[in-house]
């Protein structure tokens, strides 16, 4: 028997999910999942949200909440940056090394419609649902969370900064959430993370040349930043031809004019024609 799909109402969307889950025992599993269940109940019960405000979804290494719109969202990111590492450090403490929890989480807000299904349970429906679980399963989110020694990670969705965190409510700092773009499928999606983003590691920047108008360099593309040369060339070395409006050079070295050879001198070093090159030492006489 299939129930009817119910209006869709706006809601919190707080989603939790447990980092390297499926890798640990069956036994260490049920424990996490049930100290899962403990620190949402601390974060919940400390933003004030009762039974009757919240739905949660048990996902097996993770959990989906809806939360009722009134409860403000200030309170709950308060919470989530108070509360809940709170919890998992306390928790994290007594556990055994292959026991240990750390979150990924995201809080979003959006219009969630329920489609259940009589003998089943679930059955949510909406597009920013779905938006937001992209959000928590970006590489992002999983690469700032490895690299950090924290218990969690938080990000919240671009409607949920521009709408609360970028004001500075008491115990938000905007300048502590940093933006990320991240690619999902049929476009992009902006996700703010409290704290810094991953370590990337930097390319040094080409060194400039002189040469075109203004002094830019020749490899200066339209938008005035210099283009760093493809990283699979090998710069070349060694003493080479170069070709330029009816002269030859070598080495520094200049004839003029239509020659068809060099006489009463010499070239020493490497010689390069094309792709060839003759060692040594080369003397014309």
């Amino acid at each position: 028997m299939t129930l009817a799909l119910t209006e869709p109402v706006n809601r919190t969307i707080l989603l939790l999910d447990i980092e390297d889950f499926s890798r640990r025992a069956d036994v260490v599993q049920a424990c996490l999942r049930r100290e899962l269940h403990n620190v949402v109940e601390d974060t919940l019960a400390e933003a004030g949200v009762e039974r009757n405000m919240q739905y949660r979804e048990d996902r097996g290494d993770g959990l989906i909440v809806l939360i009722s719109a009134d409860i403000p969202k200030t309170v709950l990111l308060r919470a989530l940056l108070t509360t809940t590492p709170d919890a998992l450090c306390q928790y994290n403490r007594l556990a055994s090394s292959s026991a240990q929890m750390r979150l990924r989480m995201i809080l979003a807000a959006g219009e969630v419609a329920f489609d259940r299904k009589e003998g089943t349970v679930g059955g949510l429906v909406g597009h920013d649902l779905n938006q937001s679980c992209r959000l928590l399963d970006a590489d992002v989110l999983r690469e700032v969370l490895a690299q950090r020694d924290a218990d969690c990670v938080l990000g919240v969705s671009s409607p949920v900064y521009e709408g609360v965190v970028r004001h500075g409510h008491r115990g938000l700092r905007p300048e502590e959430f940093h933006h990320a773009t991240v690619s999902v499928k049929k476009g992009r999606l902006d996700l703010w993370l409290h704290g810094p983003l991953p370590h990337v590691a930097t390319v040094p920047a080409p060194v400039s040349r002189p040469g075109g108008r203004g002094g830019r360099g020749a490899h200066d593309d339209a938008a005035g930043q210099t283009s760093a040369a493809p990283a699979s060339v090998p710069a070349r070395t060694g003493t080479a031809f170069a070709f330029n409006g009816g002269s030859v050079s070598v080495g520094g070295s200049q004839v003029n004019g239509d020659q068809t050879g060099v006489s009463g001198g010499h070239v020493t070093g490497d010689v390069v024609m094309g792709s060839v090159r003759h060692e040594g030492r080369s003397e014309q006489t």
